[in-house]
């Protein structure tokens, strides 16, 4: 899986892409985020508020409930906001 990094969440872990191969226990967006807060204090600090987090899955928006697959390309972010 191809893991991208925007915003804050980028610059607390420290790194803006990667690749991972998901254990076969990893079925959601969720199941992901706490996944990867297990991989250090970078992540766990950049996804202490998981609820804070927004995911793309292919390039569209998705809800934590999403499937995901070693195939998908993901893209973690803070929310955004309009100015």
């Amino acid at each position: 899986m191809q893991i991208l990094y925007f915003g804050w969440v980028r610059s607390r872990i420290g790194h803006d892409t990667e690749t991972l191969q998901l254990p076969a226990n990893i079925e959601t967006v969720a199941d992901l985020i706490e996944w990867l807060k297990l991989r250090g204090k970078g992540y766990a600090y950049a996804f202490e508020d998981s609820g804070a987090i927004r995911a793309a899955v292919n390039h569209e928006i998705v809800p934590p409930d999403t499937l995901v697959r070693n195939e998908d390309e993901v893209a973690l972010f803070p929310p955004m906001t309009g100015g």
